[in-house]
């Protein structure tokens, strides 16, 4: 079969899986089983993209790789494309439930396009620059607070030559923290959607400046979701483990962990300046519920009730609870 004749019957395509590395792009196709490497740079990312253009396949999958995907998943979006990313650990399982036990790049590639074929993701949206910088600045943010932690953990047990420089470490690393806190701040005075909504959760006991930027960069479900959805999605929704006659424990699972730290960190204030979730807590703490189980309870409560405050553009007032 010539190299044209090869690259006829992979443009009858039903499903693509790119598996991206640093270096290279390795590619596979559904149903016909053939596969495609390329290079990760500008070229063979044209070359990839205008053999999807010509097959126009039902689905093009990827894994989240840190990074090394974004150029490609911008182009296929751009090309209006049906890209979508998924859960390396669900396709993982997906491998391991259809007998693909072993791990290549080339097998990573046929395994995704074999996902993508059996349950067709969700295509990809891309957001907007001015989103993307928002969450770059809040990523970003949270890194510099790791390192400030990771320093302050070296501190105790380092001789003092080294403290020293631990010291002025700490210090240019909150100087960048809260240069990226003003960065924020800015964009969302430039933002008046993103500022009226700011105003909103700002509202609510518990929920600081940085708690809202962050529902808002990383949560833009929030308000559009019936509260399940929104639990399930942050991570805080309870879900069954029974069979047979066995009732297992209801547990939380996955989620937005960005998300869900600060809306713990804004769940622990309201405890003391919310009366309701406050009052919430306590109830459940009488009941005999486990500190940590009722605190889950209390978050899903303050996200169920931001939810519904940005749904219905409303302020925090005590009988928001009532509503939600």
């Amino acid at each position: 079969m010539t190299k044209a004749e090869k690259m006829r019957q992979m443009e009858r395509m039903g499903a693509v899986g790119i598996d991206v590395s640093k270096v290279q792009l390795d590619v596979g196709f559904r149903p016909s089983g053939k596969r495609l490497i390329l290079s990760n740079t500008n070229r063979g990312i044209s070359r990839i993209i205008n053999l999807l253009k010509r097959a126009l396949p039902e689905c093009v999958v990827l894994e989240a790789t840190g990074g090394y995907e974004l150029e490609l998943l911008e182009r296929l979006v751009a090309e209006k494309l049906p890209a979508g990313v998924v859960n390396a650990r669900q396709v993982r399982q997906f491998a391991r439930a259809t007998a693909r036990l072993a791990k290549t790049d080339a097998i990573d590639a046929d395994v995704l396009a074999h996902y993508g074929e059996a349950l067709k993701p969700e295509q990809r949206v891309l957001p907007d620059l001015q989103t993307r910088k928002f969450r770059s600045l809040l990523a970003r943010r949270r890194q510099l607070l790791g390192m400030i932690v990771a320093e302050g953990n070296r501190a105790p047990n380092a001789l003092y030559v080294v403290r020293r420089g631990i010291a002025t470490t700490v210090c240019r690393l909150k100087n960048q923290v809260e240069m990226r806190d003003r960065d924020l701040a800015r964009i969302l005075r430039e933002n008046p959607a993103w500022r009226a909504k700011a105003a909103v959760l700002r509202s609510v006991p518990g929920v600081g400046p940085v708690a809202g930027a962050t529902l808002l960069g990383e949560l833009p479900e929030l308000g559009a979701l019936i509260r399940e959805q929104i639990a399930a999605l942050v991570g805080v929704a309870r879900f069954n483990r029974d069979g047979g006659s066995l009732r297992g424990r209801r547990m939380i699972w996955g989620g937005r962990s960005s998300v869900r730290g600060m809306l713990k960190v804004s769940t622990i204030a309201a405890l003391k300046g919310n009366p309701i979730i406050g009052g919430c807590y306590r109830r459940l703490h009488a009941a005999g519920k486990l500190s940590k189980v009722a605190l889950v309870v209390c978050m899903r409560q303050v996200l169920v009730i931001l939810n519904t405050l940005i749904r219905t553009d409303a302020s925090w007032s005590p009988r928001a609870l009532a509503a939600a």
